[in-house]
């Protein structure tokens, strides 16, 4: 490990009763620990100078990389509080990766796993008191956003020399605080989130942007998310904005849009194309026509549709619209039995109420 990080305690940390408060509800993404992790790479010496801090602002100037060239990368995961008290993350090697291979990408340095890891580690003992208690079934957790970005000040069209890696960490409630139901999608026709030799299959910030626009064209049309179809034809289905589809049918396959170079590869993704096979379901990842979605509800060739995603876990899809049209929902009040089977068998696992038999689960703290 070429990292090590040194904590530098924060003076005037959260006390226990505003802890508690936030804790008690903390939503999702709107409040932060006490602590930061940061390390620095530059050209020739490496990664180094890695610390935990106080969390608080980051000083940029104003030619800094990120700013102009959107030079940048982050990923998602969540620590889990076990019954005993120690605290887990699910697939963070897997996280790793992917963080490796967006880096790659985005022409950023590569963090090695190892020194992904230890700064989970690092943060998450640092702010230990941070992890809430699920409770009974419950599902509130930490969540950890480790992100890199393009430091450097100067312009001009090449990679970064100076680069800052840091993760941030968040109590976390349910993503849907209104509990879980069926989101309303609107078929983005518009607009694509990402296109053939692009960076669809990394996780940057330009991603997300780029769906935002198709988003509120969905919203306006009073649908919860949009869904975004490949870029060249807008015939076949590829993601939400943040998360993945599959398709539970009647012949008992578990299909979900394959990799193409468009579409992140989600470790909830993943991990359910494994789960599926357990549950006696048939995955198959392959291309998938949006007239294919359409007509198999009407046909009842689709029984459910769910989209999935480290923050809402798994969530069912309801109805479908597009202009002039939409598709009845197959999902129910609270989605259907194959849905609810698969969200309630990962969240068990994370959260060591089920028997990690796959050794997903890599302890924290």
């Amino acid at each position: 490990m070429a990292l090590s990080f040194d904590l530098l305690p924060n003076p005037a940390p959260a006390s226990d009763t505003e802890r508690s408060a936030i804790l008690d509800n903390p939503g999702f993404g709107k409040h932060f620990t006490d602590h930061m992790v940061t390390a620095t790479w530059t050209e020739g010496r490496g990664w180094h100078d890695g610390a935990v801090t106080a969390y608080g602002p980051i000083t940029l100037m104003p030619a800094a990389a990120v700013l102009h060239y959107a030079q940048e990368i982050f990923e998602g995961l969540k620590a889990y509080r076990h019954a005993d008290g120690s605290v887990w993350s699910f697939r963070p090697q897997a996280n790793a990766q992917r963080l490796a291979r967006s880096a790659a990408r985005l022409a950023l340095p590569v963090l090695p796993e190892e020194d992904f890891i230890a700064s989970l580690q690092a943060i998450v003992a640092a702010d230990l008191a941070w992890v809430p208690d699920p409770g009974e079934g419950g599902e509130k957790s930490l969540y950890l956003r480790p992100f890199m970005y393009a430091s450097e000040a100067f312009l001009g069209v090449r990679p970064a020399h100076e680069v800052t890696y840091s993760v941030i960490a968040s109590p976390a409630g349910p993503y849907f605080a209104g509990g879980l139901k069926p989101v309303t999608l609107w078929i983005s026709q518009h607009f694509a989130r990402a296109g053939a030799g692009g960076t669809g299959a990394a996780k940057c910030g330009g991603n997300y942007a780029s769906s935002l626009a198709g988003q509120l064209e969905g919203i306006e049309h009073g649908c919860d998310q949009a869904v975004f179809l490949d870029s060249s034809t807008q015939t076949y289905i590829e993601e939400l904005g943040g998360m993945n589809l599959f398709f539970v049918t009647k012949d008992n396959h578990l299909v979900t849009p394959e990799i193409t170079g468009t579409i992140l590869e989600g470790v909830t993704r993943s991990s359910i194309l494994d789960l599926g096979k357990e549950l006696g379901l048939d995955p198959h990842e392959r291309r998938i026509e949006i007239e294919e979605w359409k007509e198999g509800v009407r046909t009842g060739e689709i029984l459910e549709v769910f989209a999935c995603g480290t923050a809402a876990v798994v969530t069912p899809v309801g109805e479908l619209r597009w202009e002039g049209g939409s598709a009845p929902s197959t999902a129910g009040e609270s989605g259907g039995e194959v849905t609810g089977t698969i969200r309630a068998r990962l969240l068990d696992i994370q959260y060591g109420r089920a028997e990690d038999t796959h050794g997903w689960l890599t302890r924290l703290a």
